[in-house]
């Protein structure tokens, strides 16, 4: 670590190896050479394909994917290694293997495009051997590029669709052949070639690429001076620059341990250095930067693949991420508080502080995220918003010499942004295949029915009945969410959860928006990577604080509680996704839901106005159940203790210093 007067940091290259350790997508091999050539060569023509058809058109869907796909492939076999412990700096003759056969496999659909439109009935041999190769290589390079739990998802769903008769009870279905399950994986628009991977090769790249260029202005390195100069200074500063840079990185990144790596390099020495415990500071950056990818308004380009699996606009989506994004990163600043005033801790000094006049003349670099949100708001396409904010990205970065994008920069972006969409299309095909087999034998369906008809025999109401399938389905999503990307993780909960929400609408006669019900598994599958035992978020950032993984995971799921409780909220009542409701209460829910953030932040932490034990704690915490909820009745009841609470706790804390100076006398 390379130490300063303020501050210990982690170095580029220690930063790069906590990144190898548990992110799948950071372990790639440091080729030189021609294979170094070759790949960067590739990688710019990469980009420079989805920029050539985002403007100008996209190919036919089957041409447009392949291509996409065989892009992706080819370069994962070669950058990222078999095993870990494998040779690095070379690529081995198996995987050379590899990639030709990726550009066999996807060169087919385009070399073979017309007759394979035209051709009616089941797959040839030749075709049944193309088939087989696409489903391995993709599996292949989703172990290597995202990580096994997917793999052994879409594998068990795999064996699912070929063995459909031998499954017992209502998961037993007619099965599918070989031949057909070939056919439905890659010579039709419903596996490998479906929606996810349609919306990778379309909105999600050219978004990765926009981030990518806003990278190599150092937008990274400005918010955290805007961080900085903004809650610098607050009681327990540091933190709350961790919440609020990590929200604007994170939503950017679409990745929460990358997030939590580049941004907790730099925020949680700072908050060791005040006072907080290591756990704690770990927990402050895993969290903060999670909740990144629940923030409008890319939603760590989940927002995107919304758009097609929820049937909404992105305005919609976007509307509704609101209110629970305030609200979780609400609750995050508020424990920090607490945190803080209960152990003492002040903000950093005036001399730790950029100076505000250097900070706001970077403020330009802010112009591309307001740019793109008033293109989506609108109407224009995704894609076009995203083109239109590359252009203006490299505009606005003229004005300063140190922001300027150089040619230099231009091609690292163009490299970056391909190198960062590797895992998203790897993540995207593989998850295809789950998509494809839910699709074929109703899977999803029957699931559904399961959680709800569990849920309707240990019930004694409905009710009862709709809150126990809600926990069902919440404990599902964040089990199918472990170790997953944010792409990945949304594709696997939307196809095997959400069905069970659905099936609540049907069974028990309820209203359930559908964008209610995506954004619950959503939620809950991207607060996996916090939840233990397997957190990856807090475990990377255990590798900078110097915590344990399990505690600060722990600490992480308390900060994160907000993303534990809104859900249940706003399917229960949908006005705090803005849905069906007037700006009249709205501003209602908002303003007691906070106070209700208050009240739980203030119960996690055991400290209010002074110190809580449990039977206060335990109050502070209906108060708060009771404010977030949004009724009337609710509203009312919590607000009267909130009010009784704190004017109990100003008197206590009042009455303190004269009884202390009473036994101070007495003595």
């Amino acid at each position: 670590m390379s130490e300063t007067p303020d501050r210990v940091q982690l170095s580029e290259k220690e930063q790069e190896e906590l990144l190898k350790k548990y992110d799948a997508e950071a372990r790639t091999r440091q080729l030189t050479g021609i294979a170094a050539g070759v790949v960067f060569v590739t990688l710019i023509a990469f980009s420079l394909f989805q920029i050539y058809t985002g403007a100008f058109g996209q190919f036919t869907a089957y041409i447009q994917r392949t291509v996409h796909l065989g892009f992706a492939l080819s370069l994962i076999f070669f950058l990222f290694p078999a095993r870990r412990k494998t040779k690095k700096e070379s690529v081995p003759w198996y995987d050379y293997i590899l990639i030709l056969l990726s550009i066999v496999v996807c060169g087919y659909w385009p070399v073979f495009y017309e007759s394979l439109v035209q051709q009616v009935g089941g797959v040839s041999q030749t075709q049944m051997i193309i088939g087989l190769l696409a489903v391995l290589l993709v599996l292949e390079a989703a172990r290597r590029a995202v990580g096994l739990p997917i793999v052994v998802i879409a594998s068990l769903f795999g064996i699912y669709a070929l063995f459909g008769p031998n499954m017992p009870g209502m998961l037993a279905h007619r099965g599918l052949s070989l031949e057909q399950f070939v056919h439905a994986m890659f010579f039709t628009t419903e596996g490998i070639l479906g929606t996810p991977l349609q919306v990778s090769s379309t909105y999600i790249f050219l978004f990765l690429l926009f981030g990518a260029f806003l990278v190599q202005t150092g937008v990274g390195n400005y918010f955290n001076d805007l961080a900085v100069s903004l809650a610098g200074r607050r009681i327990g500063g540091p933190a709350k620059v961790a919440i609020f840079s990590s929200a604007l990185n994170g939503t950017i990144s679409g990745s929460s341990v990358a997030n939590t790596v580049t941004t907790g390099s730099y925020t949680i020495p700072m908050m060791k250095k005040l006072g907080y415990r290591p756990n704690f500071a770990g927990a402050v950056e895993a969290a903060s930067s999670t909740g990144g990818q629940i923030m409008p308004p890319i939603m760590g380009a989940a927002a995107f693949l919304m758009i097609e699996f929820a049937g909404v606009g992105y305005w919609e989506i976007a509307k509704a991420a609101t209110i629970p994004a305030i609200l979780y990163f609400s609750g995050i600043w508020i424990m920090t508080h607490f945190e803080a005033k209960r152990l003492g801790l002040l903000g950093l000094s005036k001399d730790q502080i950029p100076d505000k006049a250097v900070v706001l003349k970077k403020i330009h670099l802010l112009l591309p995220i307001v740019a793109i949100v008033f293109f989506l708001f609108q109407g224009f396409s995704i894609e076009r918003t995203a083109l239109y904010g590359i252009a203006i990205t490299i505009v606005v970065s003229v004005f300063r010499k140190d922001t300027r994008i150089t040619p230099k920069k231009f091609i690292q972006a163009l490299t970056s942004g391909a190198r960062t969409a590797l895992g998203v299309a790897a993540a995207t095909a593989c998850a295809g295949i789950i998509v494809g087999v839910v699709t074929k034998t109703g899977l999803g369906l029957k699931l559904g029915n399961s959680l709800v008809s569990l849920a309707g025999a240990i019930a004694s109401s409905a009710d009862v009945q709709l809150m126990l399938t809600l926990v069902f389905t919440m404990i599902t999503s964040i089990i199918l969410g472990m170790g997953s990307p944010t792409t990945a993780n949304y594709i696997i909960t939307s196809t095997i959860a959400l069905p069970a929400i659905v099936a609540l609408n049907t069974e028990l006669e309820v209203a359930i928006p559908i964008l209610a019900a995506h954004m619950f598994v959503f939620y809950f599958g991207i607060v996996a990577d916090i939840t233990p035992p397997v957190a990856l978020a807090a475990f990377a950032a255990t590798g900078i604080s110097g915590g344990e993984p399990i505690r600060t995971g722990v600490n992480a799921s308390k900060l994160a509680i907000a993303a534990f409780i809104i859900p249940y909220m706003f399917v229960l009542h949908p006005q705090l996704l803005m849905i069906d409701t007037t700006p009249l209460e709205i501003g209602r829910a908002l303003l007691t839901a906070m106070l209700g953030m208050i009240a739980i932040g203030a119960a996690m932490i055991g400290y209010w106005y002074r110190e809580l034990n449990w039977p206060f704690r335990t109050i502070a915490v209906v108060t708060g159940l009771l404010l977030i909820y949004p009724e009337g009745y609710t509203d009312l009841i919590g607000l009267g203790i909130f009010v009784l609470f704190v004017a109990y706790q100003i008197t206590l804390n009042r009455r303190a210093p004269a009884q202390k100076g009473q036994q101070q006398a007495g003595a």
